[in-house]
């Protein structure tokens, strides 16, 4: 299988390739620190699987964008928090399969040949997790209140407000200005139909999964 990394951690990156080079059936053919150089290297070569370094803050929106750009590539999540709720939100953005931060070479070697082979192998309580999220995403979508979604970063700013956070400790939080803050609330507001912050607060307790 041909793959691609993609790490702004140079010797993380490197280290890695030449770790899986070893590997009989793995061929990885680019390194990358850039999400946006990925195209270019997709249209110049066949990839089979893209590694994405996810202990960086990689913006889901962009991995969910290359998704849809390439759905034949099998996108995994490398050094995930092994945490329900970021299992769930990298599945819906487009990754197949992940490797938790704990993980050896050989199990990143097994889950690309799993991924391959549309297989996932996660704990028990991230399966029963995913189940769940299935339910609520059913629910979400039958329901009149919530029919624009919000995107990935709207749902963490929501997630936050219904922890009580203010604007500056939400920018805090997720490392962005208070100025975008205050627009991610603004549209959390408008497409959940509330007039005030202290309503989201209380729509997100009373319904958890419209920020999953």
């Amino acid at each position: 299988m041909q793959a691609v990394i993609l790490t702004a951690i140079k010797l993380l990156g490197d280290s890695l390739a030449r770790c899986l080079r070893d590997t009989v059936d793995i061929s990885v053919v680019s390194v990358t620190g850039e999400i946006s150089q990925l195209n270019e290297i997709l249209a110049s070569q066949a990839v089979d699987i893209i590694l994405i370094d996810m202990t960086q803050n990689m913006d889901l929106d962009d991995v969910r964008a290359l998704a849809v750009s390439a759905p034949e590539v099998v996108l995994i999540a490398l050094g995930l928090k092994e945490q329900r709720q970021d299992v769930i939100r990298c599945g819906r953005a487009g990754f197949s399969a992940y490797v938790a931060r704990d993980a050896s070479v050989e199990a990143v070697a097994k889950a690309m040949r799993d991924a391959i082979s549309g297989r996932l192998a996660c704990p028990a309580e991230i399966s029963s997790g995913l189940l769940r999220a299935l339910f609520r995403a059913e629910v979400r979508s039958v329901d009149p209140d919530e029919d624009t979604p919000l995107t990935n970063r709207e749902g963490n700013v929501l997630q936050l407000i219904g922890r009580g956070l203010t604007n500056k400790e939400i920018a805090r939080e997720l490392n962005l200005s208070v100025a975008t803050v205050k627009h991610h609330v603004h549209n959390v507001l408008e497409k959940l139909k509330l007039p005030r912050r202290a309503h989201a607060m209380r729509r997100v307790r009373e319904r958890p999964w419209i920020a999953s």
